[in-house]
C-alpha cells in the first residue's frame, strides 16, 4: 500500500483541485482498488469538493460530519488521541471515515474520505506542547508525529492506495501527514515565489541548505531518521501555469526552467530523495484548468464525468468547451500514469 502526499509550501486552491482530480481519476481507472483520501488541512477544501462542492452543499455536508459523535473527521481522530497522546488508544476507524459517493454521486464508489477539520488549528497548540514534553525514556515528538501512521496501520489493509492533501504550512499536523507518506507530489506554479517555496520545502523536509548547523539538530529529517523512520521521497513535480494550446507560456518559461535546473542539481547531489533519476522522468507539465477547473470546483465533479456546453453555476451560464475539458483530463492522466 503506497501513500502519496500532495504538498507545497505556498498554498492556494490549485493543489487541492489537482489532488481531487487525480484521486477521482485514479479511482475511476482502478475500480477494483480501494482508495483512501485524507484531508490534513483545517480549510478542508478537499473534503468540501468530495462532499458536493460549492453548489451542492459540500460545506453543509462537511458540517454534518463534524457534528457526529465521535466527530467524523481527522480532527475527531486527533481528539481521541489528546487524552493519552503517547500510547495508542482503542478506536474504530469506521467512526472517522466517510464514503463520499453516498453524498455526491460524482465520486467513484471505491473512494473513502477522512475529512479535514478546522479543529486542527485549535488542536495544534496542544499537540505542539505535547510533542515537546520531556518524559524520561519516551520520545514524545515521535509518538505524536506517528498519529496518522497509527491510523493507517489500524485500517488493516482495507485500502490499496492512500492520498493525503497536506496544508501548505509546516505546522505539526503537516509534519504528521508527511511522516505518514511514502511519496510526495509537489505542484509548482510558474513564478519566483513558487521557486522559493520548493526550495523551502527541501529545507523543511530534508534539512538542506539550513542557515547553520544549529538548526540541523532540530530538523524534521534529523528527528525522523534518528528513530529509523524513512523520509518521503519526491515522486512527481507538477508544473502549472501553462497555456491551453501554446505549451508553456513564455512569461513563465524561465522560472520553470530554473525549477527544473534546481531539481536536476539535487538529483545529482541527493539521489536518495527522489524516485526518479532524470528530471524528465519526474516532472510533468500541467495545463491551467481555467473555466473548466472553476466549474469542476463549484460542482464537486471530476473532469471525466463533467458535462460540457452551457452550465448553470450560481445563477450564471458558463460554457465548458469540450476541447478544453479533454485537455484537462489529459493533464490529470499524465500524473495518474506515474502513480
Amino acid at each position: 500500500m503506497n501513500t502519496y502526499a500532495f504538498w507545497n509550501n505556498k498554498g492556494g486552491t490549485g493543489k487541492t483541485s489537482l489532488a481531487f482530480q487525480v484521486i477521482c481519476r485514479y479511482a475511476e481507472q482502478n475500480p477494483r482498488q480501494k482508495v483512501l483520501a485524507i484531508d490534513v488541512c483545517p480549510q478542508a477544501n478537499l473534503s468540501e469538493l468530495f462532499l458536493g462542492g460549492l453548489m451542492n452543499e459540500g460545506s453543509q455536508n462537511l458540517l454534518v460530519r463534524h457534528g457526529k459523535i465521535p466527530r467524523c473527521s481527522i480532527g475527531g481522530y486527533f481528539e481521541i488521541r489528546l487524552p493519552t497522546p503517547f500510547s495508542k488508544p482503542e478506536f474504530d476507524v469506521s467512526d472517522f471515515i466517510t464514503t463520499p459517493s453516498a453524498i455526491n454521486s460524482n465520486i467513484p464508489k471505491n473512494v473513502t474520505l477522512l475529512c479535514g477539520d478546522p479543529l486542527l488549528e485549535l488542536q495544534s497548540n496542544a499537540i505542539n506542547t505535547l510533542a515537546n514534553t520531556q518524559i524520561p525514556g519516551t520520545d514524545t515528538w515521535i509518538k505524536i508525529i506517528s498519529w496518522l501512521k497509527d491510523f493507517i496501520e489500524k485500517t488493516e489493509d482495507q485500502f490499496d492506495i492512500i492520498f493525503l492533501d497536506a496544508n501548505p504550512s509546516f505546522s505539526i499536523y503537516t509534519q504528521i501527514a508527511l511522516a505518514a507518506s511514502d511519496y510526495l507530489v509537489l505542484p509548482v506554479m510558474a513564478d519566483d515565489s513558487s521557486r522559493r517555496a520548493i526550495q523551502n520545502a527541501f529545507s523543511l523536509i530534508y534539512g538542506l541548505k539550513l542557515p547553520s548547523d544549529f538548526y540541523a539538530q532540530y530538523a524534521f529529517s534529523t528527528k525522523l531518521e534518528s528513530v529509523g523512520f524513512a523520509l518521503p521521497k519526491i515522486h512527481l513535480i507538477a508544473k502549472n501555469r501553462l497555456t491551453q494550446y501554446m505549451g508553456e507560456a513564455s512569461a513563465y518559461a524561465a522560472v520553470l526552467e530554473s525549477i527544473e535546473a534546481d531539481i536536476g542539481s539535487l538529483i545529482k547531489t541527493h539521489p536518495v530523495m527522489f524516485t526518479f533519476k532524470k528530471v524528465k522522468e519526474g516532472v510533468v507539465s500541467i495545463r491551467d484548468f481555467q473555466t473548466t477547473g472553476v466549474v469542476a470546483f463549484a460542482r464537486g465533479c471530476p473532469f471525466y464525468s463533467m458535462p460540457t456546453g452551457r452550465l448553470d453555476i450560481g445563477g450564471l451560464r458558463v460554457r465548458v468547451n469540450p476541447d478544453y475539458k479533454q485537455l484537462c483530463i489529459d493533464a490529470i492522466d499524465l500524473i495518474v500514469k506515474k502513480l
